[in-house]
């Protein structure tokens, strides 16, 4: 095992073409949001480049950029490491995306169509067989896939920027709570399409409130234990 924490051949080399430094970014971005890279681990330029299948500058330019969005510390002397967010990080996140998500969901209650509603139904019986699998992946992925689509049947354009920028951080938190929020949570995403469906903007108001607040408590319950 590489002090990355990544098997040999984990990661999928990176296609040539194209801004390479922007793919290094991206990856090592998906890798960390995902917790294949844990928050605390030590990066090490030439091992990431090596999985990768790059040299060591695009990444270390990747870490960079990182290290100034807050994913990454870079520690004089000792090198880099995946950021971990404090407390206070992360119910700032959270609350902040409560507010979204709850307005977001009034939105889509009023503007939702037929089109709209039939992929979430969709999305929600993909969800709940990922969870019967306990596929976690799979589940963090569709979990993510289910909120952009209440974003989108939303109809606002800036409320979907602001949430665009906090959904990488919000799916970074709750990658750990994934398999102990389960199957309950794809219970609360199927009880909110049922009021987008019925129109009832003040109830799938509250129903996104309570499940993203279910979200913020089990993450900072996890973090305590």
């Amino acid at each position: 095992m590489l002090s990355t924490g990544l098997p040999q051949g984990a990661v999928p080399k990176l296609e040539r073409p194209g801004p390479l430094r922007e793919r290094v970014y991206e990856a090592l971005l998906e890798l960390i949001t995902t917790r294949a890279l844990q928050p605390g681990q030590h990066l090490v330029e030439s091992e990431l480049a090596g999985h990768l299948g790059v040299s060591r500058q695009p990444v270390r330019e990747a870490l960079q950029r990182l290290n100034t969005e807050g994913w990454v510390d870079l520690r004089p002397a000792q090198g880099a490491f995946v950021h971990e967010p404090t407390e206070e990080e992360a119910d700032q996140l959270l609350t902040v995306r409560t507010l979204l998500e709850a307005e977001a969901a009034r939105l889509a209650a009023a503007n939702a169509d037929k089109a709209g509603l039939n992929a979430l139904y969709e999305l929600l019986a993909q969800g709940k067989l990922a969870v019967a699998k306990d596929d976690v992946d799979a589940a963090v992925a569709l979990n993510a896939r289910f909120h952009a689509k209440v974003m989108e049947l939303a109809g606002n354009a800036v409320l979907s920027e602001l949430a665009a920028q906090v959904d990488r951080r919000v799916r970074w938190y709750y990658t750990p709570v994934a398999r102990q929020r389960g199957h309950q949570s794809w219970v609360e995403h199927e009880a909110m399409i049922h009021a987008i469906a019925q129109r009832d903007e003040e109830l799938a108001t509250r129903l996104m409130r309570e499940h993203t607040e279910h979200t913020r408590r089990s993450y900072h319950a996890r973090q305590r234990s």
